[in-house]
């Protein structure tokens, strides 16, 4: 599979590795997922992180785009909401060789005006090894440059590349976000409690595989389950159920810049006083006081499992 044809820079980060129609805007997409990752690496019960399926979503739907439609490759893909739910967690286990992946995609068009515009949905469903396991979704607008340029309201905007990375001290610990290496994490603290600062690493060579103008909805995404890690492993509670993400909706209303301050807070917050209940989050990222996105989690206990018995309606650790 052709690094372009998903908009990844780096042959390491593409996950999709193959296509076939099965009727009309009906597809099957194959996927490899690594056994381990720098950033999407398994959680402490070896699972795959989900953010692996959100990326899978994207890079297919970008990879329909250009080689079963026909969008040039040259046209810049815009998100505008994507969801995700993993129904079956322990279906993501990792074992000894990566997980034979498949989406059972279906295409439909929302705004179609070639050659300067294209606006999809793709709806996929998740099966890891023949066993379903997943669904989820990913609605874009594809622009020529000009087209862009309009929308963008921002001629001449700051890539990336350009804009100083901020300084890491500044940052959470990776471990109180989930993640593993400091240049990870994407938080730093905020003005208040329910406030935190998004920050990541501009230079971070799989968050921003190449330059962009705007925040990508990938990145929003990771400020998201970061501060949902946070907010639902508190380190005063040692011992307790150890939780993991299992759906996640993201609506993405303005373009976020790379160097403007951005702002995520918690909007809503449903708590069971049950330990082992799911929590509910609904994140906002701002900057100034425009909202530019908006996440609905779910976050589910993992209770382990008894002899021979696996807990109804609650994930079992991968054994």
């Amino acid at each position: 599979m052709s690094r372009r044809l998903v908009h990844r820079a780096a042959v390491a980060e593409v996950f999709v590795t193959d296509a076939v129609v099965l009727g009309e805007d009906h597809f099957l997409i194959g996927s490899q997922w690594p056994r381990d990752h720098t950033l999407y690496h398994p959680d402490a019960q070896r699972r795959s992180d989900p953010l692996l399926f959100a990326e899978t979503i994207r890079q297919a739907l970008v990879y329909l785009a250009h080689w079963h439609y026909g969008v040039p490759l040259t046209h810049r893909f815009v998100g505008y909401d994507m969801d995700f739910e993993i129904t079956d967690p322990g279906a993501l286990c990792v074992g000894g060789r990566p997980l034979p992946v498949e989406l059972e995609a279906r295409w439909q068009w929302t705004d179609r005006r070639p050659p300067r515009r294209y606006g999809a949905r793709l709806e996929v469903a998740l099966s890891v090894g023949g066993r379903s396991c997943g669904r989820g979704s990913l609605r874009i607008v594809a622009l020529d440059e000009r087209s862009y340029r309009i929308i963008r309201g921002r001629i001449g905007g700051a890539e990336s590349a350009a804009v100083p990375p901020e300084e890491p001290s500044l940052r959470l610990e990776p471990g109180l976000v989930g993640r593993l290496r400091n240049k990870d994490s994407v938080l730093a603290p905020g003005s208040s409690a329910a406030e935190w600062l998004l920050r990541p690493d501009l230079d971070h060579a799989i968050l921003f595989d190449h330059p962009t103008d705007h925040l990508p909805l990938m990145v929003l995404l990771e400020g998201f389950r970061q501060l949902g890690h946070l907010m639902t492993h508190p380190a005063a509670r040692p011992g307790g159920p150890a939780l993991t993400l299992v759906s996640a909706a993201v609506d993405c209303l303005a373009f976020g810049e790379v160097d403007v301050p951005t702002r995520l807070v918690v909007r809503e917050d449903v708590t069971a006083v049950d330990p082992w209940a799911e929590r509910r989050l609904r994140l906002d990222a701002l900057q100034d006081d425009t909202l530019i996105a908006s996440c609905g989690s779910v976050w589910t206990p993992m209770r382990p499992a008894t002899a021979g018995e696996r807990p109804v309606g609650l994930p079992v650790p991968c054994a």
